[in-house]
């Protein structure tokens, strides 16, 4: 029985500015699982969220190595040297990454990175050797640190550059976005900052030589909120971009969550990433003459870790089940709400979920799918994906205002809230119940959605809705009996309910401008309504 009464108020004829989809990007450390057979699949369902194409962002695109994948790891082998010390580009990898976006209708955010090893002098060794129960700065090794020959990596750049315009035209690749490097304050560098921003410019220069159209930007560093060395980084490099007149043509920083368990369950930190995403947002107002420029959040996420798995870390139990869904849901329109505020433009912030080949079915990695199946979070985003158009004003009785979130996160009352967009044909409206608690069982509502400002007599309303019973192949899974081994129709059935459930479909009578429905809404749950207007 629903504990909350909710009223949700949509008024179709107050438009409040255009609709982009910001939360339409993604991305992954293992380039390599790209073009496998699992990773071909979900981009193609990625392709199928939006009429925007998703931009997809991959570390090691310039990792040396023979391209076999591993955990926090991937490599293309595109640079080497010959006995003379010349440069020996090999773009084979990068081919079969790049001709896989161009499949599957999705486009690259570009990384310059990481450190090839005939450019690496460091003394350790090259690749690391993670594993599940490793602690995180063990990936800090060879491929981490500034080049030995900046004109030998500018070299490298300006090739690769102009390899991708010859095969996919400088039309295509002039709207890919490039970025250089990731989270150079943190576990993925060991240089200074003066180190970074002098590959920063070699490597942005050598884009803009090729295709002067291009987008360039970073630094992507990470966190901010009560981290002092991700804010100096940041402040040092945009100072460096204004004092050197150095190509930028958007900022990159990343935010990221800080889940726990607390008397027995997860819960989540939501208000964390927002506040690393409102702390670099106000270091960015700090410098007037960048304002103008896009923010692109280059890893948006409730944790830190991907690669990390729920048996080894219980407080990333979220990660199978309807709760991050409804998570990415509440931190990415609130990341609008930001954006607005600081009177900046946030043009993407990267979920960083992909799938992990060759692992056991919902081990506990923040991915999108397991072993092709679709997790409940990829019906999140399929119902994000039903925005469109114009922003309209909505309004719950029980949505919870942003400062209570960035006060104290959602850990008392939950948020019953709404957003709203009309497009050509009709009106969608997507409705969350999102609380910080994974305490499924409490909390439930009763909403009443009331939409005013409609024409017309009659429209056709459609339901779709992710929660524990709904979209969710976590939970069919388990009533299987939870099975490693799945082939056949068990396999067919389970990859059905991994797909966005349709819950009511009929047709609705319009009186004087308005209609009304009424639905319950378990904690943790999405639902998408969708009135096509006649």
């Amino acid at each position: 029985m629903a504990e909350l009464d909710v009223t949700i108020a949509v008024d179709a004829n107050k438009r409040r500015g255009a609709y982009h989809p910001l939360w339409n990007w993604f991305g992954h450390d293992e380039p390599n699982y790209t073009y496998g057979a699992d990773g071909k699949k979900l981009l193609k369902r990625l392709g199928e969220l939006s009429p925007t194409p998703p931009h997809i962002r991959t570390h090691n695109l310039l990792t040396s190595g023979d391209g076999t994948p591993a955990l926090k790891w991937g490599s293309t082998n595109a640079y080497s040297e010959d006995e003379n010390g010349n440069p020996v580009y090999d773009w084979t990898i990068i081919d079969r990454i790049f001709d896989t976006y161009i499949e599957t209708g999705t486009r690259p955010l570009i990384q310059v990175g990481f450190m090839p090893e005939a450019l690496s002098d460091d003394e350790g060794p090259y690749q690391h050797s993670w594993t599940l129960e490793s602690t995180y700065n063990t990936i800090l090794t060879g491929w981490a640190v500034p080049p030995n020959d900046l004109t030998k990596w500018a070299g490298l750049v300006t090739a690769w550059a102009q390899h991708l315009v010859s095969r996919y035209g400088r039309e295509t690749v002039g709207q890919w976005p490039w970025e250089i490097w990731n989270e150079p304050d943190g576990h993925y560098w060991k240089g200074t900052i003066p180190e970074f921003c002098a590959m920063y410019d070699a490597a942005a220069n050598a884009i803009k030589q090729v295709l002067p159209e291009a987008r360039v930007g970073g630094p992507h560093t990470c966190g901010g909120f009560n981290n002092e060395k991700a804010q100096t980084f940041l402040r040092a490099f945009l100072t460096h971009v204004v004092e050197n007149n150095s190509p930028l043509d958007f900022i990159g920083f990343h935010a990221k969550g800080q889940p726990s368990v607390v008397d027995g369950h997860v819960r989540m930190g939501v208000r964390k990433q927002l506040k690393d995403i409102e702390t670099n947002l106000a270091i960015i107002n700090e410098f007037p003459t960048l304002k103008h420029l896009p923010v692109i959040i280059g890893e948006s996420d409730p944790e830190g870790c991907a690669a990390c798995s729920a048996r080894v870390h219980p407080q990333n139990a979220y990660r199978n089940g309807p709760l991050y869904g409804a998570y990415v849901v509440e931190s990415m329109l609130r990341t609008y709400e930001l954006a607005a505020r600081a009177g900046l433009h946030i043009e993407g912030a990267v979920t960083w979920a992909f799938c992990f080949e060759d692992q056991p079915y919902f081990d506990g990695f923040r991915d999108l799918a397991t072993n092709g199946i679709d997790k409940p979070v990829l019906n999140a985003f399929r119902m994000l994906g039903k925005l469109g158009g114009d922003w309209l004003e909505a309004a719950s009785s029980h949505g919870r205002p942003l400062d209570d979130i960035l006060e104290g996160g959602v850990t008392g009352a939950p948020d019953v809230n709404a957003v709203a967009t009309r497009d050509d044909d009709g009106v969608t409206v997507l409705v969350w119940n999102y609380h910080d608690d994974d305490l499924p069982d409490q909390g439930a509502a009763r909403v009443t959605l009331n939409l005013t400002g409609l024409a017309g007599t009659t429209a056709t309303l459609t339901r779709f809705q992710m929660d524990k019973t709904h979209s969710n192949s976590f939970a069919a899974w388990q009533a299987m009996g939870s099975p490693q081994e799945l082939a056949g129709d068990a396999y067919e059935k389970l990859d059905a309910a991994g797909q966005l459930e349709t819950v009511e479909a009929r047709a609705c009578e319009i009186v004087d401008g308005g209609l009304s429905t009424t639905f319950d809404l378990p904690r943790q749950g999405v639902a998408a309504v969708r009135m096509e207007l006649e």
